[in-house]
């Protein structure tokens, strides 16, 4: 009794320095959680801003490019208007009209060489002149864009600027949660540290008890082992005893001496007395 009491001391002080550890081990792993949260989402903040950093370079190297291809896009258009002589829909009638000629008019073979050839002319006109209208619009569009371009550019500026600001925001956020979680870590450990000298205290107490335990142990074994024993000798007793009562049960029954109802019960159980019944 005054080795257990101990222990059971020692355990209430193992359960309530357990409850705190635990307690602040929980805090620590949310304050971790969150850190690592925010953290995710300053790369995700900071991946955003270096992929708005390239659109804005990639609108700077437009910018340089842009003009220059316009000049060339002029030049190839020109070019195209030298060779259609006239325009998308002026060239598709004219097409349509000698093509509707071969086809639906008797000619002479010699005109209709002449008009193969013109529609083959016309082709190349026509070919020509709808290059140059998807020139022009290129152009177009390459104007338009110049317009917009510094704009774009300032919109990106803006944006890097916006996120940056919110990178930073949880960046410090995220060091303070980090700071917190060593704080509390700091606690915890030191309650895990007072719960190991608990334990170590009960495994010093449980380390003079074990013995005494196995001694017990040992004692009820050797116990049980001679009461195995005497339920065996006394099983043999009984045995031995109902063997001398059958015995002298049979030889009441040869001499036809008066048996006794146990006699009778013993002479039957044995078969030594059998009883048969007619119908």
């Amino acid at each position: 009794m005054t080795l257990c009491t101990p222990i059971v001391i020692n355990r209430t002080d193992i359960d309530e320095l357990k409850e705190k550890r635990d307690s602040l081990n929980k805090q620590v792993k949310e304050r971790v959680a969150k850190a690592q949260s925010l953290r995710d989402r300053r790369d995700e903040i900071n991946k955003q801003i270096g992929e708005y950093k390239e659109k804005r370079s990639d609108v700077n190297s437009k910018t340089q490019k842009l003009f220059s291809g316009i000049a060339d896009l002029k030049e190839q258009r020109d070019e195209c208007n030298k060779l259609s002589h006239g325009s998308v829909e002026s060239l598709s009638r004219a097409y349509e009209a000698e093509l509707d000629a071969l086809l639906n008019k008797e000619l002479p073979l010699a005109v209709e060489i002449k008009i193969i050839q013109k529609l083959n002319d016309l082709i190349n006109r026509l070919e020509a002149a709808k290059k140059a209208n998807e020139l022009h619009s290129l152009i177009q569009d390459s104007y338009k864009e110049s317009k917009g371009i510094h704009k774009e550019g300032d919109e990106f500026h803006k944006k890097i600027q916006e996120l940056s600001d919110k990178s930073q925001a949880c960046h410090l956020e995220m060091l303070e949660n980090f700071k917190a979680a060593d704080e509390i870590r700091k606690e915890a450990n030191m309650y895990h540290a007072q719960l190991t000298d608990k334990i170590a205290n009960i495994n010093s107490i449980k380390e003079k008890i074990d013995p005494l335990k196995s001694n017990i142990a040992g004692n009820r074994k050797e116990l049980s082992s001679y009461l195995d024993r005497l339920k065996d000798i006394q099983l043999t007793k009984n045995e031995h005893k109902v063997s001398q009562k059958h015995s002298d049960a049979r030889e009441k029954l040869q001499k036809n001496a008066r048996l006794s109802l146990e006699d009778l019960k013993l002479l039957i159980e044995k078969g030594d007395v059998k009883f048969s019944t007619n119908d």
